[in-house]
């Protein structure tokens, strides 16, 4: 099967993104109605307060013609709670003038004779002259509607003044005037009473009406609450498809989908293209809504300027905001800090556009330059445009912006620095500034791998040819952190890892590309820097971790290699090649090499450790988008699906979201889409977890014929899958490569010997016997001949563990064991190697002891003597001190068992019996012999490391 290339391959896979974001916004109903429609929920917002405030202020005189005014006849003073802004404890009037008893008789009769409210005595204070009425007003503001002053010349004669806030005062729409509110119905009270005392009858009746002027309605800007409010509310809307978008490419690079389609070899092209076309369909039909909308509810700014001036102003603004989102979603790296940012650019927007409603810089007094990083932000010239369309809808008379007075400037021309027309142009280029931004960040900015580019990739020949990619570009891994420390390269201790080395760096230097070599790695090393912490007086520093320590390594073609390795020995690193110094070449490619690393994703397939699917996606979507994204012919895509899907046992779960899959099923949908395009090389990370036994069956028996033609990288914790799966294994511990070669040879080399299975036939036994005295003289056979005891024993068999020094005594010993077997009743003898896992926990075990020896990390050991010891991780004989003696000139040892906690740290799970120390073996004393502390106490002494 030939695969696509160029632009057939291109076009294929920006139609399979495409189709993948419409699945995915289609199942996700809830937030693309929210971004389609929500205009029409602000757009209803605006209408209610608009409607609001027509209704306020139809009640108003000021807005209609009035021919033939209402007439007020003796208003009342009114309650001082009454005003639209007052400080309480508040006061209906005070006054000035109390050293006179007649102005206090006139003050006392104007409360008692308030129209419909006597004024209580608490509500009015008094004063001697309007000096102390002044001070008590600048420290007592706003508490007060007015004061009364009054002067008593003589008999005849009583003066008095009227002072009120003169200030007119609005309140939901309703405007307060202090001259009929406060300072008529004082006039008129003052001028009552003052009447009665001067003529003496304090029921004189006292009638005074007065109405206003005969107008016309006030004559001015229309009342628009979208004036006020819409540029506000139109940057609201626009934040919704904005925090989305970002949400929804932060979300794939979080998850890690970017990371599997572009390890499949998608097209940066593709991926951005078809995210664009979606998100710019959904943004035209959200333009197109917000528009219809504003129609429908018969707002002028909608209805008087141009249909098409409107739409694009709102398409190619949100269109900005869609390079914006592309920008900042290569900052981002969780999906749950999309919405902070989107609150943050909606902020910013928010306080500029404030700034831009006073003029800056859209006017004559500011430099072009100013108004060109200004307008780089898209609210900016979003808002300058909106006050454009705005203004020209501010009257009843106003007729908007036709289309072709788009370039028509405001003002004339020769004070218009600005118009529509030059806005629009303005979004179309900053559009172009932002989306190519993003792509160069995109490019530059390392990615969850810590891989990016060159910073001036496009200037390579080989970014734009598609050539080159066995050359190895400096700067393609980065560390924010810092640099650091470069690892010695040591040695390797096993010959076979050691030829492998000397193999590989030969063929590096002489330049030679065995055609028969999949994968050749040089010097792989990785390095994660340490971290500095400041806590509360104390500062804490890490030491940088040395994941992978210097690996040369050959992968040939048509072969499984298995990689093992204890948590953290950098197995998954070396499948991903998150490389830090020297390269690895895959089929000649260097993947320190862009252009490498796009040939080079064309022909893998990766099941990583982590299922990376989409679970709104069934697994026949998954496999006809990653089908399309390897190039298959359109015509192969469903049949090819329809085989895997088998292959896997998923047929009838075709159609399923993957998000409803149990563990076992969503790993088997991985192995399919690692195997799908026939890629050469094929990285399966722990491909089984999860599965029950048969399936797991079944999925060796998929990779067992794929091997064929191809080259399979497995990293695995069933030592069982190792076993039966691989062709050549290598184990990693501490970052090194420990052992290399195939199972048989691993286990004769590393293993602790050969076992030995012997069964019995219980029915030939006499039934009265128990099972240790039936097998007692087959376990003093072994112990005679070959010094072994039982490792394992029940009624069926027993197993015994024979040292690789025995094997020459092996041929007579299980000769002689063969014609005795009717005498011991044995029905079966099997003989083996160790099993792999045994292998595996010795080689842990000894990088272990190597780590902790360099490093000083021990651990104490409690014997059933009741002797401490402290040992190193990893130790397996250890000598305690001061046992020498005439019968063990040499001391006694213990064997320490050891095994693997959840973790993967080795820990003590017991020890034999002592022993004694074999005459051969150099002891090292330990530094302190002493077993007491400073006060008798005993303490844990050193343990002596004993190599058999």
């Amino acid at each position: 099967m030939i695969l696509q290339q160029g632009l057939p391959l291109l076009r294929q896979q920006f139609t399979a993104l495409f189709k993948k974001n419409l699945l995915l916004s289609w199942r996700n109903k809830r937030s693309t109605c929210l971004q389609l429609f929500s205009s029409f929920f602000f757009i209803f917002v605006i209408f209610c307060i608009e409607e609001a405030m027509k209704a306020s202020k139809a009640s108003s005189s000021a807005y209609k013609n009035v021919t033939d005014p209402t007439l007020l006849f003796s208003p009342p003073i009114l309650p001082c709670e009454d005003k639209f802004f007052v400080k309480l404890p508040c006061y209906d009037f005070v006054w000035s003038g109390n050293n006179s008893r007649r102005v206090t008789d006139i003050v006392s009769a104007i409360m008692a004779n308030n129209p419909g409210r006597p004024i209580p005595t608490n509500k009015v204070q008094s004063f001697k002259g309007p000096e102390e009425v002044d001070a008590w007003f600048m420290s007592h503001p706003l508490q007060v509607p007015g004061a009364l002053h009054f002067v008593e010349k003589n008999a005849t004669v009583i003066s008095y003044g009227v002072q009120t806030n003169s200030s007119t005062e609005e309140k939901r729409g309703r405007t307060e005037d202090p001259t009929f509110k406060f300072l008529v119905p004082l006039q008129i009270a003052a001028e009552r009473e003052i009447a009665r005392s001067l003529i003496g009858d304090p029921k004189f009746g006292w009638g005074f009406g007065f109405k206003e002027f005969a107008r016309p309605a006030i004559i001015g800007e229309a009342i628009s609450a979208l004036k006020a409010m819409g540029p506000i509310f139109f940057l609201a809307f626009s934040m919704f498809g904005f925090v989305l978008q970002l949400g929804s490419l932060v979300t794939e690079k979080e998850l890690k989908l970017r990371q599997a389609m572009t390890m499949m070899g998608v097209y940066d092209t593709a991926y951005w293209l078809s995210w664009l076309t979606w998100e710019g369909l959904l943004t035209f039909v959200s333009s197109l809504f917000l528009v219809l909308f504003g129609m429908m509810f018969q707002f002028d700014f909608f209805l008087k300027n141009s249909f098409f001036l409107v739409f694009l102003l709102f398409l190619l603004f949100q269109f900005n905001m869609i390079g914006l989102a592309f920008v900042l979603s290569s900052f981002i790296s969780k999906s749950s800090s999309a919405t902070t940012v989107g609150f943050l650019v909606f902020l910013i927007g928010f306080i500029t556009q404030i700034v831009s409603a006073t003029g800056f810089p859209y006017s004559s007094a500011y430099p072009a330059s100013r108004r060109a990083i200004w307008s780089l932000f898209p609210p900016n010239t979003f808002s300058a445009g909106l006050k454009l369309l705005l203004d020209a809808t501010s009257t009843p008379a106003s007729s908007g912006i036709s289309w072709s007075e788009r370039a028509v400037c405001e003002g004339g021309m020769s004070t218009c620095v600005i118009s529509i027309d030059s806005i629009y142009w303005w979004q179309v280029g900053t559009f172009l500034f932002w989306f190519v931004l993003a792509i160069y960040f995109d490019n530059i900015i390392p990615n969850a791998s810590g891989v990016r580019k060159p910073i001036f990739y496009f200037l390579t020949p080989g970014y734009w040819t598609g050539k080159g990619g066995n050359k190895v570009e400096e700067g393609s891994i980065f560390s924010c952190i810092g640099s650091v420390p470069p690892v010695e390269h040591a040695a390797p201790e096993d010959q076979d890892v050691l030829e492998e080395e000397t193999l590989v760096k030969q063929q590096a230097m002489d330049g030679i590309v065995d055609p028969n070599i999949a994968v050749q790695i040089h010097g792989l090393a990785k390095t994660y820097p340490g971290t500095t912490k400041l806590g509360c007086c104390k500062c804490t520093k890490t030491s940088p971790f040395h994941a992978v320590k210097g690996l040369w390594m050959n992968i040939a073609k048509d072969q499984l290699f298995c990689l093992l390795g204890p948590n953290g020995a950098g197995r998954q690193l070396l499948s991903a090649f998150n490389l830090i110094d020297k390269t690895a070449l895959i089929y000649g490619d260097s993947v320190r090499s862009s252009v490498g690393m796009s040939n080079i994703r064309k022909m893998i397939g990766v099941c990583p450790q982590f299922d990376i699917l989409w679970d709104a996606l069934s697994s026949e979507e998954h496999l006809h988008l990653f089908a399309s994204i390897k190039g298959l012919p359109p015509a192969f895509i469903n049949s090819t699906a329809e085989k895997l899907l088998a292959d896997v046992k998923l047929t009838g779960a075709a159609k399923v979201r993957a998000g409803s899959y149990s563990g076992g099923m969503k790993r088997r949908l991985s192995v399919a889409v690692a195997l799908i395009g026939d890629p050469k090389l094929v990285f399966l990370d722990e491909p089984t977890t999860g599965m029950d036994p048969i399936t797991r069956r079944h999925v060796w028996d998929i990779i067992q014929e794929s091997k064929k033609d191809r080259c399979i990288i497995l990293t695995t914790h069933s030592m069982e899958e190792a076993d039966i799966l691989s062709d050549r294994i290598g184990i990693m511990a501490k970052g090194r490569l420990r052992c290399i070669g195939t199972s048989i040879r691993l286990k004769s080399r590393f293993g602790t010997g050969f076992v030995a299975t012997v069964s019995f036939d219980e029915s030939k036994k006499d039934n009265s016997n128990a099972a240790g005295d039936s097998h007692e003289p087959v376990k003093r056979f072994f112990n005679e001949h070959l010094k072994v005891e039982p490792a394992d024993e029940n009624k069926a068999f027993i197993t015994f563990v024979i040292p690789h020094d025995k094997e020459k005594l092996l041929t007579g010993f299980f000769e002689e064991l063969e014609n005795r077997e009717s005498e011991f009743g044995i029905s079966d003898i099997q003989l083996g190697l160790a099993t792999l896992e045994e292998v595996f926990l010795n080689i842990a075990r000894r990088a272990e002891l190597e780590n902790a020896t360099t490093e000083g990390i021990m651990v104490t050991l409690e014997l059933v003597s009741g002797i401490s010891l402290e040992i190193p991780v990893g130790a397996r004989f250890v000598g305690i001190p001061d046992t020498e003696n005439a019968e063990n000139p040499s001391g006694v040892m213990v064997e320490v068992y050891w095994q693997q906690d959840g973790s993967g740290s080795m820990c003590i799970t017991g020890h034999s019996s002592e022993m004694r120390v074999p005459q051969n073996v150099l002891v090292t004393r330990p530094p302190s012999p002493s077993a007491l502390g400073h006060k008798g106490l005993r303490q844990a002494v050193r343990g002596i490391v004993i190599d058999l």
